[in-house]
Protein backbone atom coordinates (compact mmCIF):
# COMPACT_ATOMS: atom_id res chain seq x y z
CA UNK A 1 0.00 0.00 0.00
CA UNK A 2 2.47 2.61 0.66
CA UNK A 3 4.25 2.03 -2.79
CA UNK A 4 0.83 2.88 -4.55
CA UNK A 5 0.33 5.74 -1.87
CA UNK A 6 3.95 6.76 -3.33
CA UNK A 7 2.72 6.13 -6.88
CA UNK A 8 -0.67 8.41 -6.31
CA UNK A 9 1.35 11.11 -4.48
CA UNK A 10 3.82 11.20 -7.86
CA UNK A 11 1.00 11.13 -10.14
CA UNK A 12 -1.01 13.85 -8.93
CA UNK A 13 2.36 16.25 -9.20
CA UNK A 14 1.04 19.40 -10.99
CA UNK A 15 3.13 18.62 -14.33
CA UNK A 16 1.92 15.17 -14.29
CA UNK A 17 -1.63 16.56 -13.97
CA UNK A 18 -1.49 18.89 -16.64
CA UNK A 19 0.24 16.86 -19.23
CA UNK A 20 -2.54 14.04 -18.48
CA UNK A 21 -5.17 16.41 -19.05
CA UNK A 22 -3.33 17.68 -22.71
CA UNK A 23 -3.05 14.10 -23.49
CA UNK A 24 -6.34 13.83 -22.57
CA UNK A 25 -8.07 16.09 -24.89
CA UNK A 26 -5.60 15.35 -27.51
CA UNK A 27 -6.63 11.87 -27.74
CA UNK A 28 -10.23 12.99 -28.10
CA UNK A 29 -9.40 14.96 -31.36
CA UNK A 30 -7.18 12.98 -32.57
CA UNK A 31 -10.02 9.69 -32.16
CA UNK A 32 -13.29 11.20 -33.08
CA UNK A 33 -11.62 12.28 -36.28
CA UNK A 34 -12.32 9.56 -38.55
CA UNK A 35 -9.75 7.28 -39.75
CA UNK A 36 -7.09 8.63 -37.17
CA UNK A 37 -6.51 5.74 -34.85
CA UNK A 38 -5.56 5.31 -31.25
CA UNK A 39 -2.32 4.55 -32.27
CA UNK A 40 -1.58 6.98 -34.82
CA UNK A 41 -2.38 9.34 -31.24
CA UNK A 42 0.14 7.62 -29.57
CA UNK A 43 2.89 7.54 -32.17
CA UNK A 44 2.38 11.12 -32.63
CA UNK A 45 3.25 12.00 -29.29
CA UNK A 46 5.98 10.09 -28.90
CA UNK A 47 8.29 13.05 -30.03
CA UNK A 48 7.08 14.64 -27.43
CA UNK A 49 7.69 12.86 -24.83
CA UNK A 50 11.51 13.11 -25.38
CA UNK A 51 11.53 15.76 -23.32
CA UNK A 52 9.17 14.53 -20.50
CA UNK A 53 9.91 12.13 -17.39
CA UNK A 54 9.29 8.37 -17.55
CA UNK A 55 5.90 9.18 -15.41
CA UNK A 56 4.22 11.90 -17.54
CA UNK A 57 4.94 10.29 -20.52
CA UNK A 58 3.80 7.30 -20.07
CA UNK A 59 0.60 8.95 -18.53
CA UNK A 60 0.09 10.65 -21.41
CA UNK A 61 0.31 7.61 -24.19
CA UNK A 62 -1.98 6.38 -21.83
CA UNK A 63 -4.42 9.01 -21.56
CA UNK A 64 -4.52 9.46 -25.39
CA UNK A 65 -5.01 6.11 -26.08
CA UNK A 66 -8.00 5.76 -23.75
CA UNK A 67 -9.93 8.98 -24.62
CA UNK A 68 -9.17 7.93 -28.32
CA UNK A 69 -10.39 4.55 -28.23
CA UNK A 70 -13.98 6.08 -26.97
CA UNK A 71 -13.90 9.03 -29.27
CA UNK A 72 -13.90 6.84 -32.24
CA UNK A 73 -17.41 6.00 -30.92
CA UNK A 74 -18.66 9.27 -31.83
CA UNK A 75 -17.73 9.94 -35.39
CA UNK A 76 -19.69 6.19 -35.73
CA UNK A 77 -22.31 7.42 -34.59
CA UNK A 78 -23.29 10.32 -36.04
CA UNK A 79 -21.32 10.22 -39.41
CA UNK A 80 -21.20 6.31 -39.98
CA UNK A 81 -17.62 6.15 -40.30
CA UNK A 82 -15.31 4.44 -37.05
CA UNK A 83 -12.95 7.07 -35.88
CA UNK A 84 -11.03 3.84 -34.43
CA UNK A 85 -10.84 0.32 -35.52
CA UNK A 86 -12.04 -1.09 -32.77
CA UNK A 87 -15.56 1.24 -33.39
CA UNK A 88 -16.06 -0.42 -36.75
CA UNK A 89 -17.71 -3.38 -35.24
CA UNK A 90 -21.17 -1.57 -33.99
CA UNK A 91 -20.73 1.20 -36.38
CA UNK A 92 -23.42 0.10 -38.20
CA UNK A 93 -25.60 -0.50 -35.20
CA UNK A 94 -24.73 2.98 -33.54
CA UNK A 95 -25.73 5.22 -37.18
CA UNK A 96 -29.25 3.05 -37.44
CA UNK A 97 -30.15 4.06 -34.27
CA UNK A 98 -28.91 7.32 -34.54
CA UNK A 99 -30.94 7.63 -37.58
CA UNK A 100 -33.69 6.76 -35.78
CA UNK A 101 -33.36 9.15 -33.15
CA UNK A 102 -31.32 7.40 -30.32
CA UNK A 103 -27.86 9.05 -31.31
CA UNK A 104 -27.63 10.71 -27.79
CA UNK A 105 -28.88 7.43 -25.74
CA UNK A 106 -26.12 5.71 -28.41
CA UNK A 107 -23.07 8.39 -27.56
CA UNK A 108 -24.09 8.26 -23.53
CA UNK A 109 -24.25 4.75 -23.84
CA UNK A 110 -20.48 4.48 -25.40
CA UNK A 111 -18.93 6.82 -22.92
CA UNK A 112 -20.53 4.97 -19.73
CA UNK A 113 -19.11 1.58 -20.81
CA UNK A 114 -15.97 2.82 -22.07
CA UNK A 115 -15.36 4.16 -18.48
CA UNK A 116 -16.36 1.49 -16.49
CA UNK A 117 -14.96 -0.72 -18.82
CA UNK A 118 -11.42 1.14 -18.87
CA UNK A 119 -11.89 1.43 -14.91
CA UNK A 120 -12.31 -2.33 -14.43
CA UNK A 121 -9.22 -2.97 -16.61
CA UNK A 122 -7.33 -0.77 -15.02
CA UNK A 123 -8.15 -2.41 -11.44
CA UNK A 124 -7.41 -5.72 -12.79
CA UNK A 125 -4.04 -4.68 -14.19
CA UNK A 126 -2.93 -2.96 -10.80
CA UNK A 127 -4.06 -5.90 -8.49
CA UNK A 128 -3.39 -9.04 -10.09
CA UNK A 129 -0.19 -7.45 -12.80
CA UNK A 130 2.32 -8.00 -10.07
CA UNK A 131 0.81 -11.83 -9.16
CA UNK A 132 1.74 -12.71 -13.29
CA UNK A 133 5.22 -10.76 -12.83
CA UNK A 134 6.24 -12.98 -9.54
CA UNK A 135 4.89 -16.02 -11.87
CA UNK A 136 6.88 -14.49 -14.76
CA UNK A 137 9.79 -14.92 -13.22
CA UNK A 138 10.09 -18.15 -13.35
CA UNK A 139 10.06 -18.27 -17.71
CA UNK A 140 12.37 -18.77 -19.59
CA UNK A 141 13.41 -18.58 -23.50
CA UNK A 142 11.28 -21.43 -24.25
CA UNK A 143 7.90 -20.07 -22.16
CA UNK A 144 8.98 -16.78 -24.47
CA UNK A 145 8.89 -18.45 -27.42
CA UNK A 146 5.80 -20.20 -26.88
CA UNK A 147 3.63 -17.15 -25.82
CA UNK A 148 5.01 -15.21 -28.62
CA UNK A 149 4.12 -18.26 -31.69
CA UNK A 150 0.69 -17.61 -29.56
CA UNK A 151 0.45 -14.21 -29.71
CA UNK A 152 1.13 -14.20 -33.72
CA UNK A 153 -1.02 -17.11 -34.49
CA UNK A 154 -3.59 -15.19 -32.32
CA UNK A 155 -3.18 -12.09 -34.54
CA UNK A 156 -3.54 -13.89 -37.62
CA UNK A 157 -5.99 -15.86 -37.30
CA UNK A 158 -8.96 -13.47 -35.33
CA UNK A 159 -7.93 -10.75 -37.51
CA UNK A 160 -11.19 -10.14 -38.79
CA UNK A 161 -12.03 -11.15 -42.92
CA UNK A 162 -9.96 -13.89 -44.43
CA UNK A 163 -8.12 -15.85 -42.16
CA UNK A 164 -5.58 -17.12 -45.27
CA UNK A 165 -4.81 -13.60 -45.88
CA UNK A 166 -4.07 -12.56 -41.86
CA UNK A 167 -1.60 -15.05 -42.54
CA UNK A 168 0.16 -13.64 -45.48
CA UNK A 169 0.12 -10.15 -43.53
CA UNK A 170 1.50 -12.07 -40.35
CA UNK A 171 4.20 -13.43 -43.04
CA UNK A 172 5.01 -10.57 -44.57
CA UNK A 173 5.69 -8.85 -40.99
CA UNK A 174 7.73 -11.54 -39.70
CA UNK A 175 10.27 -11.46 -43.12
CA UNK A 176 10.17 -7.31 -42.71
CA UNK A 177 11.37 -7.74 -38.90
CA UNK A 178 14.49 -9.88 -40.46
CA UNK A 179 15.28 -6.60 -41.93
CA UNK A 180 18.49 -6.09 -40.23
CA UNK A 181 21.73 -7.86 -38.48
CA UNK A 182 21.66 -11.32 -37.94
CA UNK A 183 21.52 -11.73 -34.05
CA UNK A 184 24.29 -14.49 -33.74
CA UNK A 185 26.20 -13.16 -36.52
CA UNK A 186 25.73 -10.21 -37.27
CA UNK A 187 25.60 -10.51 -40.63
CA UNK A 188 23.66 -8.11 -42.38
CA UNK A 189 20.10 -9.59 -44.05
CA UNK A 190 17.99 -7.86 -46.37
CA UNK A 191 19.33 -4.52 -45.93
CA UNK A 192 20.42 -3.94 -49.92
CA UNK A 193 23.77 -2.33 -49.10
CA UNK A 194 21.80 0.63 -46.65
CA UNK A 195 23.40 1.08 -43.13
CA UNK A 196 20.27 2.70 -42.29
CA UNK A 197 18.55 -0.42 -42.43
CA UNK A 198 21.17 -2.60 -39.82
CA UNK A 199 19.30 -1.41 -37.07
CA UNK A 200 15.89 -2.69 -38.73
CA UNK A 201 13.21 -0.83 -39.61
CA UNK A 202 11.99 2.16 -37.17
CA UNK A 203 8.65 0.81 -35.37
CA UNK A 204 7.26 4.45 -34.66
CA UNK A 205 8.09 5.20 -38.72
CA UNK A 206 6.37 1.96 -39.66
CA UNK A 207 3.05 2.71 -37.66
CA UNK A 208 3.09 6.12 -38.59
CA UNK A 209 3.05 5.37 -42.32
CA UNK A 210 1.04 1.87 -42.23
CA UNK A 211 -1.94 4.26 -40.57
CA UNK A 212 -1.79 7.65 -40.85
CA UNK A 213 -0.09 7.60 -44.32
CA UNK A 214 -2.22 5.04 -45.66
CA UNK A 215 -5.33 7.09 -44.19
CA UNK A 216 -3.78 10.13 -46.07
CA UNK A 217 -3.29 8.37 -49.60
CA UNK A 218 -7.30 7.08 -49.05
CA UNK A 219 -8.28 10.61 -49.09
CA UNK A 220 -5.95 11.63 -51.69
CA UNK A 221 -7.14 9.03 -53.91
CA UNK A 222 -11.07 8.49 -52.67
CA UNK A 223 -13.51 10.40 -55.36
CA UNK A 224 -16.11 9.70 -53.16
CA UNK A 225 -18.52 12.24 -51.27
CA UNK A 226 -18.24 12.58 -47.77
CA UNK A 227 -20.96 11.33 -45.69
CA UNK A 228 -23.44 13.81 -43.88
CA UNK A 229 -24.04 13.90 -39.94
CA UNK A 230 -27.16 12.01 -38.82
CA UNK A 231 -28.12 14.91 -36.68
CA UNK A 232 -27.85 18.52 -35.70
CA UNK A 233 -28.59 18.68 -32.20
CA UNK A 234 -27.35 17.05 -29.14
CA UNK A 235 -29.40 17.43 -25.89
CA UNK A 236 -28.98 15.26 -22.76
CA UNK A 237 -26.99 11.68 -23.42
CA UNK A 238 -27.56 10.50 -20.12
CA UNK A 239 -31.50 10.61 -20.23
CA UNK A 240 -32.65 7.35 -19.71
CA UNK A 241 -29.53 5.81 -20.00
CA UNK A 242 -29.67 3.91 -16.83
CA UNK A 243 -32.69 1.37 -17.64
CA UNK A 244 -31.30 0.71 -21.38
CA UNK A 245 -27.65 -0.09 -19.28
CA UNK A 246 -29.52 -2.52 -16.72
CA UNK A 247 -31.95 -3.84 -19.26
CA UNK A 248 -28.35 -5.16 -20.64
CA UNK A 249 -26.46 -6.03 -17.67
CA UNK A 250 -25.60 -9.51 -19.09
CA UNK A 251 -24.35 -7.59 -21.88
CA UNK A 252 -22.51 -4.73 -20.41
CA UNK A 253 -20.22 -7.84 -18.04
CA UNK A 254 -19.72 -9.98 -20.66
CA UNK A 255 -17.93 -7.13 -23.26
CA UNK A 256 -15.74 -6.60 -19.82
CA UNK A 257 -15.00 -10.05 -19.01
CA UNK A 258 -14.08 -10.42 -22.70
CA UNK A 259 -11.92 -7.37 -23.12
CA UNK A 260 -10.14 -7.84 -19.89
CA UNK A 261 -9.48 -11.59 -21.06
CA UNK A 262 -8.47 -10.75 -24.03
CA UNK A 263 -6.34 -7.42 -23.46
CA UNK A 264 -3.40 -9.43 -22.63
CA UNK A 265 -3.17 -11.66 -25.29
CA UNK A 266 -0.11 -10.59 -27.51
CA UNK A 267 -1.73 -9.43 -30.52
CA UNK A 268 -5.05 -8.96 -30.39
CA UNK A 269 -6.04 -5.76 -28.92
CA UNK A 270 -9.56 -3.82 -28.46
CA UNK A 271 -10.51 -3.72 -32.25
CA UNK A 272 -10.29 -8.00 -31.61
CA UNK A 273 -11.84 -7.56 -28.65
CA UNK A 274 -15.00 -5.28 -29.74
CA UNK A 275 -15.62 -7.80 -32.35
CA UNK A 276 -15.20 -10.89 -30.68
CA UNK A 277 -17.53 -9.11 -27.81
CA UNK A 278 -20.04 -8.21 -30.18
CA UNK A 279 -20.13 -11.29 -32.25
CA UNK A 280 -20.89 -13.05 -29.21
CA UNK A 281 -23.86 -10.47 -28.27
CA UNK A 282 -25.37 -11.24 -31.79
CA UNK A 283 -25.16 -15.20 -30.98
CA UNK A 284 -26.64 -15.16 -27.92
CA UNK A 285 -29.01 -12.81 -28.01
CA UNK A 286 -33.21 -13.26 -27.68
CA UNK A 287 -34.13 -11.18 -30.58
CA UNK A 288 -31.70 -11.87 -33.73
CA UNK A 289 -34.11 -9.90 -35.98
CA UNK A 290 -33.72 -6.52 -33.82
CA UNK A 291 -30.25 -6.89 -32.95
CA UNK A 292 -29.25 -6.46 -36.83
CA UNK A 293 -31.93 -3.90 -37.17
CA UNK A 294 -29.63 -1.69 -34.92
CA UNK A 295 -29.54 -2.48 -30.85
CA UNK A 296 -27.86 -1.20 -27.55
CA UNK A 297 -27.41 -4.54 -26.62
CA UNK A 298 -24.05 -5.30 -29.18
CA UNK A 299 -22.84 -1.53 -28.74
CA UNK A 300 -22.97 -1.89 -24.56
CA UNK A 301 -21.00 -5.41 -24.90
CA UNK A 302 -18.52 -4.05 -27.86
CA UNK A 303 -17.94 -0.53 -26.06
CA UNK A 304 -16.88 -1.96 -22.32
CA UNK A 305 -14.50 -4.43 -24.26
CA UNK A 306 -12.79 -1.79 -25.82
CA UNK A 307 -11.33 0.42 -23.12
CA UNK A 308 -10.96 -2.57 -20.89
CA UNK A 309 -8.90 -4.70 -23.64
CA UNK A 310 -6.86 -1.23 -23.22
CA UNK A 311 -5.93 -1.32 -20.01
CA UNK A 312 -5.42 -5.21 -19.61
CA UNK A 313 -2.78 -5.14 -22.83
CA UNK A 314 -0.71 -3.74 -20.76
CA UNK A 315 -0.03 -6.59 -18.71
CA UNK A 316 2.37 -8.22 -21.05
CA UNK A 317 3.92 -5.13 -22.28
CA UNK A 318 4.89 -4.43 -18.57
CA UNK A 319 4.98 -7.94 -17.11
CA UNK A 320 6.82 -9.89 -20.26
CA UNK A 321 7.75 -7.24 -22.22
CA UNK A 322 5.75 -8.49 -25.10
CA UNK A 323 3.60 -6.06 -26.63
CA UNK A 324 -0.26 -6.89 -26.30
CA UNK A 325 -0.89 -4.35 -29.38
CA UNK A 326 0.55 -1.86 -31.34
CA UNK A 327 -0.06 0.97 -29.08
CA UNK A 328 1.67 -1.09 -26.08
CA UNK A 329 4.60 -1.61 -28.94
CA UNK A 330 5.07 2.10 -28.64
CA UNK A 331 4.97 2.29 -25.08
CA UNK A 332 7.67 -0.37 -24.96
CA UNK A 333 10.04 1.42 -26.84
CA UNK A 334 9.24 4.64 -24.89
CA UNK A 335 10.14 2.88 -21.74
CA UNK A 336 13.78 1.98 -23.35
CA UNK A 337 13.92 5.03 -24.61
CA UNK A 338 13.76 6.18 -20.85
CA UNK A 339 16.49 3.70 -19.99
CA UNK A 340 13.63 1.37 -18.49
CA UNK A 341 13.61 -2.36 -18.96
CA UNK A 342 9.89 -4.02 -18.99
CA UNK A 343 9.79 -6.88 -17.56
CA UNK A 344 8.80 -8.97 -14.25
CA UNK A 345 11.95 -6.88 -12.64
CA UNK A 346 10.30 -3.84 -13.40
CA UNK A 347 8.42 -4.03 -10.44
CA UNK A 348 11.39 -4.35 -7.90
CA UNK A 349 13.74 -2.11 -9.80
CA UNK A 350 10.91 0.85 -10.56
CA UNK A 351 7.83 -0.16 -8.33
CA UNK A 352 6.60 3.78 -7.66
CA UNK A 353 7.02 4.25 -12.04
CA UNK A 354 4.67 0.87 -12.57
CA UNK A 355 1.83 1.29 -9.75
CA UNK A 356 1.81 5.38 -11.25
CA UNK A 357 1.16 4.20 -14.93
CA UNK A 358 -1.53 1.89 -13.45
CA UNK A 359 -3.16 4.39 -11.43
CA UNK A 360 -2.84 6.61 -14.59
CA UNK A 361 -5.74 3.97 -15.94
CA UNK A 362 -8.19 5.26 -13.46
CA UNK A 363 -7.42 8.93 -13.66
CA UNK A 364 -7.73 8.65 -17.12
CA UNK A 365 -11.30 7.08 -17.32
CA UNK A 366 -12.30 9.31 -14.80
CA UNK A 367 -11.38 11.98 -16.77
CA UNK A 368 -13.03 10.87 -19.68
CA UNK A 369 -16.40 10.95 -18.47
CA UNK A 370 -16.31 15.11 -18.31
CA UNK A 371 -14.13 15.34 -21.09
CA UNK A 372 -16.01 12.85 -23.24
CA UNK A 373 -19.03 14.84 -22.27
CA UNK A 374 -18.16 18.19 -23.88
CA UNK A 375 -16.40 16.19 -26.99
CA UNK A 376 -20.10 14.68 -28.07
CA UNK A 377 -21.37 18.41 -27.42
CA UNK A 378 -18.91 19.71 -29.27
CA UNK A 379 -18.34 16.76 -31.85
CA UNK A 380 -20.51 18.87 -34.72
CA UNK A 381 -17.43 21.38 -34.70
CA UNK A 382 -14.95 18.22 -34.48
CA UNK A 383 -16.53 16.47 -37.25
CA UNK A 384 -17.19 19.54 -39.35
CA UNK A 385 -12.81 20.81 -39.62
CA UNK A 386 -12.63 20.15 -43.80
CA UNK A 387 -10.56 16.90 -44.37
CA UNK A 388 -8.60 18.98 -47.71
CA UNK A 389 -7.40 21.11 -44.76
CA UNK A 390 -6.40 18.27 -41.81
CA UNK A 391 -4.96 16.19 -44.35
CA UNK A 392 -2.05 18.36 -44.86
CA UNK A 393 -1.53 19.18 -41.47
CA UNK A 394 -1.47 14.85 -40.11
CA UNK A 395 0.89 14.89 -43.00
CA UNK A 396 3.53 17.26 -41.45
CA UNK A 397 3.27 15.72 -38.17
CA UNK A 398 3.91 12.14 -39.34
CA UNK A 399 7.16 13.38 -41.22
CA UNK A 400 8.48 15.69 -37.94
CA UNK A 401 7.20 12.88 -35.73
CA UNK A 402 8.99 10.37 -37.75
CA UNK A 403 12.34 12.34 -38.19
CA UNK A 404 12.29 13.14 -35.06
CA UNK A 405 13.10 9.35 -33.84
CA UNK A 406 16.01 9.30 -35.17
CA UNK A 407 17.02 12.57 -36.97
CA UNK A 408 17.32 11.31 -40.13
CA UNK A 409 15.32 11.42 -43.30
CA UNK A 410 15.66 7.42 -43.23
CA UNK A 411 13.26 7.30 -40.91
CA UNK A 412 11.21 9.30 -43.19
CA UNK A 413 11.87 7.08 -46.04
CA UNK A 414 10.57 3.95 -44.45
CA UNK A 415 7.33 5.63 -43.17
CA UNK A 416 6.55 6.78 -46.51
CA UNK A 417 7.07 3.41 -48.37
CA UNK A 418 5.25 1.58 -45.46
CA UNK A 419 2.34 3.86 -46.05
CA UNK A 420 2.25 2.93 -49.56
CA UNK A 421 2.21 -0.68 -48.31
CA UNK A 422 -0.67 -0.48 -45.46
CA UNK A 423 -2.68 1.52 -48.57
CA UNK A 424 -1.98 -1.44 -50.79
CA UNK A 425 -2.88 -3.93 -48.01
CA UNK A 426 -5.94 -2.43 -47.32
CA UNK A 427 -7.56 -1.98 -50.51
CA UNK A 428 -6.98 -5.60 -51.08
CA UNK A 429 -8.30 -6.52 -47.90
CA UNK A 430 -5.36 -7.44 -46.05
CA UNK A 431 -5.48 -6.62 -42.61
CA UNK A 432 -2.70 -4.65 -41.31
CA UNK A 433 -2.89 -5.71 -37.51
CA UNK A 434 -1.15 -8.99 -38.15
CA UNK A 435 1.38 -7.25 -40.24
CA UNK A 436 2.63 -4.99 -37.22
CA UNK A 437 2.52 -7.72 -34.70
CA UNK A 438 4.96 -9.69 -37.17
CA UNK A 439 7.28 -6.55 -37.48
CA UNK A 440 7.10 -6.26 -33.33
CA UNK A 441 7.39 -9.84 -32.56
CA UNK A 442 9.33 -11.28 -35.22
CA UNK A 443 12.82 -10.17 -33.91
CA UNK A 444 11.60 -11.48 -30.52
CA UNK A 445 10.79 -14.81 -32.16
CA UNK A 446 13.71 -14.95 -33.55
CA UNK A 447 16.14 -14.92 -30.83
CA UNK A 448 14.16 -16.58 -28.30
CA UNK A 449 14.05 -19.79 -30.93
CA UNK A 450 18.04 -19.15 -31.30
CA UNK A 451 19.00 -18.87 -27.93
CA UNK A 452 16.15 -21.77 -27.08
CA UNK A 453 18.20 -24.13 -29.18
CA UNK A 454 21.60 -23.32 -28.52
CA UNK A 455 20.64 -24.15 -24.97
CA UNK A 456 19.25 -27.28 -25.96
CA UNK A 457 21.99 -27.76 -28.64
CA UNK A 458 19.81 -28.35 -31.05
CA UNK A 459 17.05 -30.65 -29.13
CA UNK A 460 13.70 -29.38 -30.23
CA UNK A 461 11.87 -31.67 -28.14
CA UNK A 462 13.43 -29.33 -25.21
CA UNK A 463 10.94 -26.47 -26.10
CA UNK A 464 8.42 -29.20 -24.28
CA UNK A 465 10.55 -30.22 -21.62
CA UNK A 466 9.11 -27.26 -19.13
CA UNK A 467 5.59 -28.26 -17.87
CA UNK A 468 4.36 -24.55 -18.93
CA UNK A 469 6.25 -24.55 -21.77
CA UNK A 470 4.74 -27.34 -23.24
CA UNK A 471 1.12 -26.78 -22.46
CA UNK A 472 1.53 -23.74 -24.47
CA UNK A 473 3.47 -25.48 -26.84
CA UNK A 474 0.80 -28.21 -27.11
CA UNK A 475 -2.18 -25.13 -27.40
CA UNK A 476 -0.31 -23.24 -30.26
CA UNK A 477 0.02 -26.74 -32.47
CA UNK A 478 -2.82 -27.27 -31.97
CA UNK A 479 -4.43 -24.15 -33.11
CA UNK A 480 -2.12 -24.24 -36.12
CA UNK A 481 -3.23 -27.76 -36.94
CA UNK A 482 -7.18 -27.07 -35.96
CA UNK A 483 -7.89 -25.36 -39.58
CA UNK A 484 -6.26 -28.58 -41.36
CA UNK A 485 -8.08 -30.95 -39.37
CA UNK A 486 -11.68 -29.52 -39.39
CA UNK A 487 -11.13 -29.45 -43.33
CA UNK A 488 -10.27 -33.18 -43.54
CA UNK A 489 -13.42 -33.63 -40.80
CA UNK A 490 -15.55 -32.01 -43.59
CA UNK A 491 -14.43 -33.95 -46.32
CA UNK A 492 -14.96 -37.38 -44.49
CA UNK A 493 -18.07 -36.86 -43.47
CA UNK A 494 -19.48 -35.27 -46.34
CA UNK A 495 -18.02 -38.72 -48.17
CA UNK A 496 -19.89 -40.79 -45.69
CA UNK A 497 -22.84 -38.74 -46.39
CA UNK A 498 -22.53 -39.32 -50.08
CA UNK A 499 -21.66 -43.49 -49.61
Amino acid sequence: MEVIFDAFLALMAPEVLIVVLLSSIFGLFVGAIPGLTATMAVALLVPVTFFMPPLAAIAAIVSASAMAIFAGDIPSALLRIPGTPSSAAYTDAAYQLTMRGKGELVLGACLITSAVGGLVGGLFLMFFAPAVARFALNISSYEYFWLVCLGLTSAAFIAPGSAVKGVISLLLGLLIAMIGLFPVTGQPRFTFGSTALYGGVGLVATLIGMFAIAEVLRFALSRDPLPVMATTKIGNIFKGLAPELWRNRRGFASGIVVGTSIGPLPGAGADIAAWISYALSRRFTRDRKKFDEGSLEGIISAGAANNASVSTSYVPATVLGIPGDSMTAIVIGVLFMKGLTPGPTIFQNQPTLIYGIFLSFILANLLMIPLGYAAIKLSRYILDVPREYLMPVIMIFCVVGAFAMDNTLSAVVTMLVFGVVGWFMEENGFPIAPALLGIVLGRMLEETFLTSMIKAQGDFLQFFSRPIAGTIGVITILIWISPLVLMLWKRFGRRRAVA
